[in-house]
C-alpha cells in the first residue's frame, strides 16, 4: 500500500522564526568547524568541541519533534541502546564493521567506545527516517530508503573522521564490510522508526541532514 508523503505542516510567524533561529544555530557552529577544520593552524582547538556541536544538534532537534510521546522516547532511548551496543560488539570482535578503534575525539568511552556514539546513530536514524517520510512509498521501501541516506551520510563522515582521528582503521583501509554491516543496522533501525508510534516530522530535519551532508563531504573534498 502507498502512503502519500507527509506534506511539512504550515508554520505560524513565531514558529518560522523559532526555525529560523534554529537553523542559524546549525549553520554556525557548522561553518565554524568547517573553517576551523579546514583552514586553522591549530585544528585540535575546533576537535575538541565535536562532541558539544552533537549534543547541541540533537537538542535543538528534540525540540522541534512535535507531541514528545512515550513511545517517541522509548525509540530514543533503544536507537541509543543498539548503536551504541553493536559499536561495542563491533570494537571487540572486529568483526561487525571491520578493523577499528576509537580516538579521543569524541569524548568519555565506555569499554572502547564514546558513550556519543549512540547519541549519532539516534540521529541519523531520526533524520533519515524521517526524510523518507516524504515519499510516496510502503514502509518496507522507506526503511530502505532510510537505510540509504544513512549509508549515505557515512561515506561521507568516514575520511573527515580518520584525518582527525574519530576513529582509525587497520592500514588506514576502509572496508567494504563497514558500508554493508552499516546498511543492515541501518535498515533495521529504520523498520523500527516506521513502526514506532510518534508523529514523524520535524521541520528542522531536511536542513540539518543538508548542513552535515555538506560538512562532511566539504572537508573530505579538501585533501
Amino acid at each position: 500500500m502507498l502512503h502519500p508523503p507527509a506534506a511539512p505542516p504550515v508554520l505560524p510567524a513565531p514558529s518560522r522564526q523559532r526555525l529560523r533561529v534554529a537553523q542559524g544555530i546549525v549553520l554556525l557552529f557548522h561553518a565554524t568547524g568547517f573553517l576551523g577544520l579546514a583552514f586553522s593552524q591549530d585544528p585540535s582547538f575546533y576537535l575538541r568541541f565535536v562532541p558539544l556541536n552533537l549534543l547541541l544538534t540533537a537538542a535543538l532537534l528534540l525540540a522541534f519533534q512535535p507531541n514528545r510521546n512515550r513511545e517517541f522516547y522509548w525509540f530514543c532511548l533503544v536507537v541509543m541502546v543498539v548503536g551504541f551496543g553493536v559499536e561495542v560488539l563491533g570494537v571487540r570482535s572486529q568483526v561487525i564493521f571491520g578493523n577499528y578503534e576509537y580516538g579521543p575525539v569524541l569524548g568519555f568511552q565506555l569499554w572502547g567506545v564514546p558513550l556519543i556514539i549512540g547519541l549519532n546513530w539516534l540521529m541519523l536514524t531520526y533524520m533519515s527516517g524521517v526524510l523518507a517520510r516524504y515519499l510516496p512509498l510502503p514502509n518496507i521501501l522507506r526503511a530502505v530508503v532510510g537505510a540509504l541516506l544513512m549509508v549515505g551520510m557515512d561515506v561521507c563522515i568516514e575520511p573527515v573522521a580518520v584525518r582527525y582521528d574519530f576513529w582509525h582503521w587497520m592500514a588506514d583501509v576502509i572496508p567494504l564490510q563497514n558500508f554493508k554491516a552499516w546498511f543492515a543496522l541501518s535498515f533495521i533501525l529504520q523498520v523500527f522508526f516506521n513502526r514506532s508510534h510518534f508523529v514523524k516530522s520535524n521541520q528542522l530535519v531536511p536542513f540539518v541532514y543538508l548542513v552535515q551532508l555538506l560538512f562532511f563531504f566539504g572537508l573530505g573534498m579538501l585533501r
